[in-house]
């Protein structure tokens, strides 16, 4: 085995022009996905980070039914504080969690006493809220953020509305039981919008929604949640799922529903599209290796057909000349990984160290920092070089098969 093995080498040294050719090709193809892979993933990773920071938190826990009604805002929908003792006590228990922060959801309307406009609120316990998304105050785009006794109106109500920083204005809402009630309050800010269900939403104080809406007892339209490590998601996701999911009413209905960012921002189907154009890259990389190795062998058998029919009437088994061919076929896809990995590592240094950015939102422009793991780079590494393996098998039997006379007789 390890004579066919130099034979196999320098066959390939041979022709040194075309395996050249080809394991150049085969490392174009491997630098393609790995730097498609790392710049896509980068790119997905960062926009996740600022969809969950600055507005989701990565889960939220709802009463059942609020999200499908989530355009009317329910107030009947809401956590109570019973269910809001046994959601924290849970919570607690669950070491992965950072923090917690309750939310109140309405509607109401905007008026400068001159004219009206009907907006989305968000009523947040600022501190807590800071842990929970981080980057919300990175959506300001003017004015100094949240205290009680004022509001921040989204950009898409102050562009048809007039009123600017340091304005009064009312917010008129009406409350669980059906009653209006009016509370004036000063405009602090500015926010920037961003896709996302609460993407338009404005902010005031909790306990400024509590007055407004007349709420008595404690009353929670979402908890949203922040984890430690992102990576924990799908397992505190399972663990909340089995222990708060399965809480049901007097009539046997789940009181409590869970979700991930991934159902509530649209940006989840754009990621999946992203995943989906790299799977795309990586087939194109698999055609690409199976057409050129194909080729170089099939070509490598004809113009060696003399030589395959000598060997084989000195007495070489068939069987030995099926792995020299798989064994040519098996270098040039070792070393055409290996040149792609040099040259996709080379490359997502060089996007690193040029600082490209891309714009997102208003005030702020995300850095690319493609990043690619060794699993990664050994999986792309595997399948170009199985690949390599299957593109030559075909032209390896049929060399295995030549007969020493036909074959020698071969012009």
């Amino acid at each position: 085995m390890k004579n066919i093995i130099k034979i196999a080498f320098r066959n390939l040294y041979r022709q040194k022009r075309r395996s050249f050719l080809t394991m150049g090709i085969v490392a174009f193809g491997v630098l393609a996905v790995l730097l498609f892979s790392a710049t896509a993933g980068s790119f997905k990773n960062i926009i996740i980070g600022e969809i969950t920071d600055s507005m989701l938190g990565h889960i939220q826990i709802h009463k059942k039914g609020f999200i499908g009604a989530l355009d009317n805002l329910p107030l009947d929908k809401s956590l109570n504080s019973k269910q809001l003792k046994l959601i924290e006590k849970t919570l607690n228990e669950i070491p992965e969690i950072e923090g917690y922060s309750y939310r109140i959801l309405f509607g109401a309307m905007v008026s400068n006493y001159l004219e009206s406009t009907s907006a989305k609120f968000s009523a947040i316990v600022p501190a807590k809220e800071d842990v929970v998304v981080p980057l919300l105050k990175d959506r300001l785009i003017k004015g100094k953020f949240l205290k009680k006794g004022e509001v921040l109106l989204p950009e898409l109500i102050t562009k048809g509305f007039d009123a600017k920083i340091g304005d009064d204005i009312v917010l008129v809402a009406t409350n669980n039981d059906g009653s209006v009630n009016g509370q004036p309050f000063k405009i602090s800010g500015i926010m920037e919008t961003v896709m996302g269900p609460t993407g338009k939403y404005g902010y005031l104080h909790f306990d400024d929604a509590k007055s407004l809406l007349r709420m008595n007892k404690v009353q929670v339209s979402e908890i949203a949640i922040r984890l430690k490590n992102f990576d924990d998601l799908e397992k505190v996701y399972s663990i909340l799922n089995e222990k708060l999911g399965g809480i049901k009413n007097e009539k046997g209905m789940p009181i409590l529903e869970i979700h991930t960012w991934e159902e509530l921002s649209p940006f989840y189907n754009i990621a999946k599209m992203i995943d989906l154009m790299a799977l795309f890259i990586q087939v194109i990389l698999i055609g690409i290796v199976l057409v050129s190795i194909m080729n170089v062998m099939i070509m490598a058998v004809y113009e060696r057909t003399k030589e395959i029919g000598a060997i084989s009437a000195m007495g070489t088994l068939p069987s030995k000349i099926r792995w020299m061919f798989l064994f040519e076929g098996l270098f040039l896809g070792v070393f055409g990984s290996i040149i792609g990995v040099v040259a996709s590592s080379i490359a997502i240094f060089i996007v690193n160290i040029s600082n490209i950015t891309v714009a997102f939102g208003r005030n702020s422009n995300i850095l690319l920092q493609p990043e690619i793991s060794v699993s990664q780079i050994g999986m792309t590494a595997i399948i170009v070089i199985l690949v390599a393996i299957v593109a030559v098998l075909e032209p390896a039997f049929k060399a295995s098969k030549l007969e020493p006379i036909e074959a020698l007789r071969h012009n």
